[in-house]
């Protein structure tokens, strides 16, 4: 299971995050911060992570016991 967390207190709502997903897993709120739309079109390819200049995204995978 993949996992995606967004720091919205280090996120300045520039929309890279989401403009980069190619499985437009993220979406922006009512307040223009990025968040998870659908979780399990995820790939994991981490563009968004690696494309947000503020450091504000992770995508993980969770370890299953």
């Amino acid at each position: 299971m993949k996992r995606v967390d967004i720091y919205r207190g280090w996120c300045k709502r520039c929309g890279i995050c989401i403009a980069f997903c190619p499985k437009h897993v993220l979406e922006a709120d009512k307040d223009g911060f990025p968040t998870v739309k659908d979780l399990e079109q995820c790939s994991g390819c981490k563009l968004c992570e690696i494309r947000c200049p503020d450091f504000a995204i992770v995508v993980s995978k969770d370890e299953e016991g």
